[in-house]
């Protein structure tokens, strides 16, 4: 490939931001320019990237001109300033945040699931949430298997979902209280060493909070299932990165077996199926993380339900879940794969 596109990331900085970069160096992806956009408090500092230097520009409207695509991941108030902006300047933009992801009029798309939501023309693009990417990449290749009635998850989700800083939390924390002190959170609400909490985001009056809330209806968005019974329980562990959610997929009739679910989580593009009951060994996040797949295993029949069957699946909050699933969107939508 020549070298011909120029790409912009908002929110360069950030743990997403970075991943980004990395992909595009490790993908080979034919940049001419890359801008790497984000607040004045991170102008100036440096970047390495295919053996140049680059330096962290302000974000800005006319930081956009001349750009081919843009990567957005700098939360959905950055979003909704700077989409626009972008858009009317000639980018595509792929936008990592929740700010355009219900809107009707924008596709919310997982490459190897509903590519197709994406028209000619389409200039502004939505990535799912992390953990309903993980759980529909699990999920969607067994719509071939019967209609799914019903799905119940409860998601082990790791720091990494809330950004680098919360990262670094959890490293800290577990060395105050491994040397006998206490810990004091600053990015969660609670302890996040050696400790498990409900999702920090809000909760609304009927017990949910937002991070359920966007799984439910981003996952029917995605399907194409507007009337799709599903219902999430989102839970923060002491992980550094690589979200792992515990599935029951209920059918409309009988459960297909094991072997074909088996088989048609192994055939799926973008899915690695561990599932060795002898050694007990299953998909875990020390596996998962770094890895572009989505790992999926507990592959069994639910004994309480004859029409369903529970599954475990553990992905890269960072990569599928984020950075890596909007890249694969660009790349089909510029005829890069």
């Amino acid at each position: 490939m020549g070298n011909s596109l120029n790409v912009a990331v908002l929110g360069a900085t950030g743990a997403v931001g970075q991943e980004f970069v990395r992909l595009f160096e490790q993908r080979k992806w034919p940049i001419n320019e890359l801008r790497l956009l984000a607040s004045e408090r991170s102008v100036g500092k440096r970047q390495a990237f295919a053996g140049r230097n680059l330096c962290v520009e302000l974000a800005a409207p006319e930081a956009f001109a001349g750009i081919d695509v843009a990567f957005f991941s700098a939360g959905a108030s950055r979003s909704r300033e700077f989409a626009p902006e972008a858009v009317v300047r000639g980018a595509t933009v792929i936008d990592n945040s929740s700010a355009f992801r219900m809107d009707p009029a924008v596709p919310l798309v997982v490459p190897e699931i509903n590519f197709d939501a994406i028209q000619p023309g389409t200039k502004l693009v939505a990535n799912p949430n992390c953990t309903a990417i993980v759980l529909l990449m699990a999920v969607a290749p067994l719509r071939a298997l019967g209609k799914i009635e019903r799905i119940v998850m409860s998601s082990y989700q790791s720091a990494s979902g809330a950004g680098a800083l919360a990262m670094d939390e959890l490293v800290e924390q577990s060395k105050v209280i491994l040397a006998g002190g206490k810990a004091e959170p600053v990015q969660f609400p609670h302890q996040c060493a050696f400790n498990v909490f409900s999702h920090n985001t809000p909760i609304d009056e009927t017990g949910y909070n937002e991070e359920e809330r966007k799984v439910i209806a981003e996952s029917r968005k995605i399907l194409g299932d507007p009337d799709l019974k599903i219902n999430v329980t989102c839970v923060r562990v002491p992980v550094l990165r690589a979200h792992s959610e515990s599935i029951t997929v209920e059918f409309s009739g009988p459960a297909p077996s094991v072997e074909s679910v088996r088989k048609a989580l192994s055939g799926a593009p973008g899915v690695k199926v561990i599932d060795d009951r002898a050694t007990n060994t299953f998909p875990m996040p020390v596996v998962a993380s770094g890895q572009d797949d989505v790992f999926v295993g507990r592959i069994r029949q639910d004994l309480s339900n004859p029409n369903a069957v529970c599954l475990f699946a553990s992905g890269d909050q960072l990569l599928k879940g984020a950075a890596l699933n909007a890249v694969q969107i660009g790349e089909r939508m510029l005829g890069l794969s």
